[in-house]
């Protein structure tokens, strides 16, 4: 797929948490095609310790409105600025990258989308291009508390949720894997991103259901483009670069240990 360096104008900037940031970006022309799992590499202006690209990953695409959404967790120096641009900034963007999500092949198949944290922000996406195709997906989403759990009322429009909270302030309480949906019904497939831990747990339920199931890795990436080496993984198939080969990757290709 092309990859563009665009600048791209900040049209909105909503803080949707004490720690995170929805930013919406546009462009005077048609924004390329992107796909859910997807990452864009973005140049961090004014922190004089933000040296290197920032990547995000793709929270959604609004074709009519020619929107770009980018999820933003604020926790260091260069997504702290991220976090006080204005509407009307301009943001210097390297897209789409890497490879996404492997989308159903029939209207049938049974998803399942597990996410975590920020980690629910790829997920989004998935589930809307779903959505448009007549599949409805199952989301099942987990966060410390309920006013940790992000976007819950725009989820809903793409289809079921169900909900953990580690304190039961909100749905079931526990961890996304101890969710009683687990052991009521069946998917064909899972998609799950988010804190490591958590993407391990779903992987071994996966495995000990035999069910498909892709992560979306979260490894320190620098270049976007596989040049650097730093968010290299150990695979089946030798030391990959997420940036590049991923940041999706089916459960079957990686050595995680239990």
């Amino acid at each position: 797929m092309k990859k563009y360096l665009l600048d791209l104008t900040v049209k909105s900037v909503e803080r949707i948490h004490e720690r995170y940031v929805l930013i919406k970006l546009t462009d005077d022309k048609q924004l390329p095609e992107m796909q859910p799992g997807q990452f864009v590499e973005i140049r961090v202006d004014g922190s004089p310790t933000t040296f290197l690209r920032r990547p995000i990953s793709i929270n959604f695409v609004d074709q009519a409105q020619n929107e770009l959404w980018l999820l933003v967790a604020a926790v260091g120096d260069g997504t702290r600025r991220l976090a006080q641009l204005q509407a009307g900034d301009t943001l210097n963007c390297l897209l789409p990258l890497g490879h996404g999500f492997t989308m159903p092949a029939f209207t049938s198949e049974r998803f399942l989308l597990v996410g975590g944290g920020v980690g629910v922000a790829p997920l989004l996406y998935m589930g809307a291009e779903m959505h448009r195709q007549g599949n409805e997906p199952t989301f099942l989403l987990g966060a410390r508390t309920a006013k940790d759990l992000l976007m819950l009322d725009i989820f809903k429009r793409y289809g079921r949720v169900c909900v953990t909270t580690e304190d039961g302030s909100e749905g079931e309480k526990g961890f996304v894997t101890n969710h009683s949906l687990l052991l009521k019904e069946q998917f064909s497939r899972i998609a799950t991103c988010g804190p490591t831990p958590m993407m391990k747990a779903v992987a071994r339920y996966a495995r000990q259901s035999n069910t498909e199931c892709e992560v979306s890795l979260e490894n320190l990436m620098a270049c976007g483009l596989g040049a650097c080496l730093c968010c290299v993984e150990k695979t089946t198939e030798g030391n990959l670069c997420v940036c590049k080969e991923g940041p999706v990757f089916n459960i079957r290709k990686l050595l995680w240990q239990d």
